[in-house]
């Protein structure tokens, strides 16, 4: 089921629609945070402020399933008088696509609370304000697996004396009032959070993808585990995308991690797997991708759990009025330490 809502609601309350054409495809309205880091307070609060404006994308052409229903529903049509106030961000995200895009086009009617953050982003080596504009999109739905990390670049707009100018962004708006952007390069997980037993195996996911056009002929993937304020480089892998043999270099520093360098080169897949895990291995893990100038980035939670041995105080107990018998539940061997027994069963 679709919800039906206006336009202008998109635009003042921020909420996700969905807008179907008639080719199979829709046009998904996010509502987003433009997150800039501002001057700090000075004093015993100084550092840098982060503030928030509310911002528009648009998703063009996600493709809808068989199922979906396309009666009564339009494509999505910008302000029909353009605003150089809004922020409005239009891409089409055909290619590279985005990875279980279509989970977004029911989150509203499906109360899922779809989490958007865009910021402006400069790549390494480039000079900050350069032409075209690049921004670093964050992704995620709350409690469900879906998060990605996107870079935008903005496209070339024919400049005239008509020609609107985005009053925070000082970038040229197209004839709709829109930021005309495109998707170069996308990482992405299915899983957000992951629990696994002590002395066990686990598959953590992160993949990526790119335009058809190479950004770089060589790709570095760094994963890192961050735990109780301490960090460290668990695996590093440098290839070059072309194939070539021998061009494939590893280094890992924790034994027992791996990735699969075919599934690198074919699918951009770039999960990492870990096996005879222990209770250091728990934390924070993140999986960045570096492409030339380019780099983003998941974050994903990995849970060490093992169940406790329990054991009895008395094997035998023999029960009677006149002398009364206590019988305990020991726990043993258990980890995380702080997880609590609430009853035994017999």
């Amino acid at each position: 089921m679709f919800c039906s809502l206006t336009m202008i609601e998109v635009l003042f309350f921020g909420l996700v629609l969905t807008f179907v054409n008639a080719d199979g495809v829709a046009d998904v309205v996010l509502s987003c945070s433009l997150v800039e880091e501002g001057a700090g307070l000075g004093g015993m609060g100084g550092g840098a402020l982060f503030t928030r404006t509310p911002a528009t994308l648009v998703l063009r052409d996600i493709p809808v399933g068989p199922d979906e229903s396309l009666d009564t529903l339009t494509p999505f049509v910008p302000p029909s008088v353009p605003d150089p106030d809004l922020i409005l961000f239009e891409n089409k995200v055909s290619s590279p696509e985005i990875p279980n895009a279509g989970m977004l086009l029911h989150a509203d009617c499906n109360e899922q609370e779809v989490m958007c953050e865009i910021s402006r982003y400069t790549p390494r080596g480039l000079e900050e304000g350069s032409d075209p504009a690049y921004f670093m999109v964050s992704l995620s739905v709350v409690g469900f697996d879906f998060s990605t990390s996107f870079i935008l670049q903005t496209l070339p707009i024919d400049k005239d004396q008509q020609t609107l100018v985005q009053n925070k962004l000082s970038l040229p708006l197209s004839q709709s009032g829109t930021l005309l952007t495109k998707v170069i390069f996308l990482v992405f997980s299915n899983i957000n959070s992951v629990s696994a037993p002590l002395r066990g195996d686990v598959l953590l996911n992160c993949g990526f993808k790119q335009e058809e056009i190479p950004l770089a002929p060589e790709m570095v993937l760094e994963w890192r585990l961050q735990h109780r304020g301490k960090g460290r480089k668990v695996l590093e892998i440098k290839t070059k995308l072309d194939d070539t043999e021998g061009a494939t270099v590893v280094h890992g520093e924790r034994k027992g991690s791996s990735v699969d360098g075919a599934q690198v080169l074919s699918e951009g897949n770039v999960s990492m797997s870990l096996t005879e895990l222990k209770v250091v291995d728990e934390g924070t893990y993140i999986c960045t991708v570096n492409l030339g100038h380019f780099h983003a980035q998941q974050v994903i939670q990995l849970h060490i759990i093992q169940p406790p041995q329990v054991s009895l105080s008395e094997e035998k107990l023999v029960l009677s009025k006149s002398s009364p018998q206590t019988l305990s539940c020991h726990c043993a061997k258990y980890y995380p330490l702080e997880a609590q027994v609430s009853n035994c069963i017999f």
